[in-house]
């Protein structure tokens, strides 16, 4: 069984950075994408930035310029560093691999790491 485990949420001022780390264990031998999505109070859940193990990204309009993302392969973890954050930032974000193990319809997500950002 894949689990997800998020970590670094918080609370900061706009304007801060924070980092965000999602680790996947289990039995894992490949994974297709690696993304972040958040969801606001309110919203849906949406895309915030997605990489593929080729190395393509993208990105919600909202967040480029300001958000990174990355993986470690090796560690089968995938980041998301964020910059200059806004209060519209305010979310739970959700780690997500899709297409592990060779298995395109395979999908995990993780449990949702809260950021808030003050004005």
């Amino acid at each position: 069984q894949v689990q997800l485990v998020e970590s670094g949420g918080g609370l900061v001022q706009a304007g801060g950075s924070l980092r965000l780390s999602c680790a996947a264990s289990g039995i894992i031998f490949s994974i297709n994408a690696m993304g972040w999505y958040r969801q606001a109070p309110g919203k849906q859940r949406e895309l915030v930035a997605v990489l593929s193990s080729i190395g393509s990204t993208n990105y919600a309009d909202s967040v480029k310029g300001r958000f990174t993302i990355s993986r470690d392969n090796a560690k089968n973890t995938v980041y998301l560093q964020m910059n200059s954050l806004k209060p519209e930032d305010t979310a739970v974000y959700y780690c997500n691999i899709d297409g592990y193990n060779n298995n395109p319809r395979r999908s995990a997500w993780g449990q949702g790491t809260r950021v808030t950002v003050s004005s």
